[in-house]
């Protein structure tokens, strides 16, 4: 479906862009175009990469007009832009409400106005019963795309989004922060060690992308089955592979973190369609003329549990070790430390 087409990846200079820009480079796409506000990242992956499909633009998505710019001729959006950062959104949230949701909505816009064929937006487990702003933002995001999905044929534009956890190894994550402070010789501060999170690599995240390129219908949410683990098992299992046996400080849950993630809230998880590796959550078509679901309610929702972070597949230090030297970033660093 990719051959000669022509793909638009909004934040495309983050560790997400960058890992789906590079699953589609050496593909029969036609060309890849990278949006973001950050010359230097983009000036550094135009050094690196050196090869033509790949096209710059620089623009920011509040800005509708900058992004319609990049979208002419445009098949396939993939929007990554976003602010990321639990702190940051805490202490500004309505530039995380700028950026996430008011961000997307000009992405859609701009896609249904160029025609664009597919767009993925890109969302986060802390958008399932959130309690930050950069959670709620996110949140916001999916019921603006969703909403947005509504109001145009499929056959035109089709919008649709990924959730996913935790994606091991990407900037701001805490494994580089654990092999940063191994590497210091300072102790390894640890929020709690029985929290527990999702734990996926980038080219399973964008695996989950491309999935949805395939198969996802509009509106719907795409969710893949991800294992988890807890804190304090995966300093542990870094500390067994870089043999060290660094002090493990316990430093309390930070503002705005919670003990575990959701990736499929009750209320999903009830009218999920299990796919095997993944879920599809399609959109719920009601419309405002709701009376019947007064007199009618959801029997389903009695019976089962929301998927998180505590009732999906709990890795062991062994097995969280098998999975992080499968990452390149990893492999990297335990070479450095060796040699």
């Amino acid at each position: 479906m990719f051959k000669d087409k022509s793909l638009l990846i909004t934040g495309g200079t983050g560790s997400f862009g960058n890992a789906v820009m590079e699953r589609f480079l050496n593909s029969e796409i036609r060309e890849i175009r990278i949006f973001s506000r950050d010359e230097k990242k983009q000036d550094d992956m135009r050094r690196k990469y050196k090869n033509d499909k790949l096209k710059f633009y620089i623009g920011d998505v509040r800005d509708l007009s900058s992004i319609k710019n990049a979208m002419n001729n445009v098949d396939y959006v993939f929007h990554a832009a976003a602010l990321k950062q639990v702190p940051s959104c805490e202490f500004f949230p309505l530039e995380a409400v700028k950026t996430n949701v008011l961000g997307t909505e000009n992405v859609l816009t701009a896609a249904i106005e160029c025609g664009v064929k597919k767009v993925i937006c890109l969302s986060t487990d802390k958008a399932a019963y959130p309690i930050n702003a950069m959670g709620i933002s996110k949140a916001m995001m999916e019921k603006v795309f969703v909403a947005k999905s509504k109001t145009v044929s499929p056959e035109n534009t089709l919008i649709c989004g990924t959730r996913y956890g935790n994606v091991m190894a990407s900037r701001g994550s805490v494994i580089p922060l654990f092999i940063e402070q191994i590497k210091n010789g300072t102790p390894l501060t640890v929020t709690d060690p029985n929290m527990t999170r999702f734990l996926m690599s980038l080219e399973e995240a964008v695996e989950l992308v491309v999935f949805a390129f395939q198969y996802a219908k509009a509106g719907d949410i795409m969710v893949q089955k991800s294992p988890a683990s807890s804190i304090g098992d995966l300093a542990q299992a870094l500390k067994e592979l870089f043999h060290v046996d660094n002090e493990v400080k316990i430093i309390g849950t930070r503002h705005g973190e919670k003990k575990y993630e959701t990736l499929l809230i009750k209320e999903e998880y009830a009218v999920a369609e299990d796919l095997g590796s993944y879920y599809r959550v399609p959109a719920d078509h009601r419309d405002l003329n709701y009376e019947k679901y007064f007199e009618e309610g959801n029997q389903k929702l009695t019976k089962i549990e929301e998927y998180n972070s505590n009732n999906t597949k709990i890795l062991t230090v062994s097995e969280i070790k098998e999975i992080l030297l499968k990452i390149d970033y990893v492999q990297n660093e335990l070479k450095k430390w060796r040699y």
